[in-house]
């Protein structure tokens, strides 16, 4: 009996151990998943209201830049030309387009909040160096590098934090967010008009950094990622985006819409004032108008973009603003004008807004999604930098010569549809491979 006890004991005990030695040798378990998005609620719409404040001043001050360009072409760089003015904020979009591809990896490794304060300190700096400038070379580097630069900080976060709060209603969240970038466009350039023949145009640039300053303050304090950041670092390209045929047409799509895209956005008051013989201020409020429309362009499409699909909606609104941009050709009179300007305002906006979110339906993983969209940001901002200095070699305000601009803007725009429509075709068949494959 004793030595059944023994043995009993010492196979308890030997059970014991190798329980111990088993806890042991399990993993830690891992950290709990944020789970699937919540599609709303506080902080999901608190997040839609910081990247507002985003696009307000990124996207919002890069088309203020068609009342810098009259100003200059009438004040202070008058011995230059419209090409060579269009490249300040031609090379201020580009940078904020392409910056895209740097800050994209950036934000997927957990740093956003570095984005978005380092955005917000450059753009503000720059606004109060532009306000000091006097020379062309000291506004290129103010306002077109150092805001640009700071507008290219802020704007992925605008788009890729937004996305990882919503699925169902992303379109909508991400139109409302883009929105911003149309309201800013009217609010400053409005602000930038009434005060410069007040109080120069020192101070009127530097109320629009305060303005800046303030609304950029909110999305610092309120703006933060659902994700954890990943353990592995990410490339600035993902060789997975490059090997995807769809998503690589669709970035040629972005190059060529973008070459003609903002053509209007620049030349419009010029426009106005030269071939319309419009006042001064009727001509600068058609900047307004065509930027005001933006606004409704970016959230309806957003919400038709949720039911009937971002790129679908994308590809129509593009070859709508290819028309729209070839009937720019037969105004001659005030209401046509306001007409176009509402119209191109309107569809291009959803052009602008929505490749995020078509983005977002190309990524394998949305841990990856902000170094796509960056990928797709720097073909886009190749097209802005080259369209805007090209369209004004064009045109030729001192005689009324537009035609050849407005040609090339709109044959890029509609070279652009044709590629989303290509896109959009190789992405179904891919879909549909995919899906008997798995059948």
């Amino acid at each position: 009996l004793d030595t059944q006890q023994t043995r009993i004991m010492n196979d308890k005990e030997k059970q014991n151990e190798n329980s111990d030695v088993a806890l042991e040798a399990q993993p830690e378990p891992a950290p709990s998943s944020p789970g699937p998005p919540p599609n709303g609620g506080f902080q999901a719409w608190l997040q839609v209201l910081g990247a507002f404040f985003l696009f307000f001043n990124s996207w919002g001050i890069i088309n203020t830049f068609g009342a810098y360009q009259a100003f200059y072409e009438s004040d202070l760089l008058s011995h230059h030309t419209s090409s060579e003015i269009s490249w300040i904020g031609t090379f201020q979009g580009f940078l904020l387009v392409v910056f895209g591809v740097v800050s994209g990896p950036v934000f997927d490794q957990g740093h956003p909040r570095f984005l978005i304060i380092t955005g917000t300190f450059l753009v503000v700096f720059g606004m109060m160096m532009t306000s000091l400038a006097t020379e062309y070379w000291q506004l290129f580097l103010a306002q077109g590098a150092v805001v640009g630069l700071g507008a290219g900080f802020l704007f992925v976060p605008s788009v890729a934090i937004v996305a990882t709060y919503f699925s169902t209603k992303r379109a909508l969240a991400t139109g409302i967010t883009a929105s911003g970038g149309s309201i800013g466009s009217v609010i400053y350039p409005v602000v930038f008009h009434r005060l410069q023949p007040r109080i120069g145009f020192a101070w009127a640039t530097r109320i629009l950094g305060f303005i800046a300053l303030a609304t950029l303050l909110g999305s610092i304090l309120i703006m933060k990622t659902r994700l954890p950041p990943p353990k592995k670092s990410r490339r600035l390209i993902d060789p997975d985006g490059l090997g995807s045929l769809p998503f690589m047409i669709f970035n040629l799509a972005l190059f060529l819409a973008f070459v003609g895209l903002y053509v209007p956005f620049f030349y419009i008051i010029l426009y106005a004032q030269s071939k319309l013989g419009l006042d001064e201020d009727l001509s600068f409020y058609m900047l307004a108008v065509v930027n005001g429309a933006s606004v409704f362009g970016r959230i309806i499409p957003g919400l038709l973009a949720d039911k009937l699909g971002s790129l679908e909606v994308m590809t129509a609104s593009a070859i709508i603003s290819a028309v729209v941009a070839f009937c720019w050709l037969a105004i001659n009179n005030l209401g046509g004008l306001v007409v176009f300007c509402i119209v191109y305002g309107f569809v291009s906006g959803a052009v602008v807004s929505l490749p995020p979110t078509v983005v977002a339906g190309f990524v394998p993983g949305l841990h990856v999604l902000g170094t796509w969209i960056g990928m797709g940001l720097l073909c886009a901002s190749m097209g802005l930098l080259i369209g805007n200095p090209i369209a004004g070699t064009l045109i030729n305000v001192a005689e009324n010569k537009f035609t050849g601009g407005i040609i090339f803007s709109a044959a890029f725009i509609a070279a652009g549809a044709l590629a989303l429509v290509v896109s959009r075709a190789l992405r179904i068949r891919a879909a549909k491979a995919s899906k008997t494959e798995n059948n």
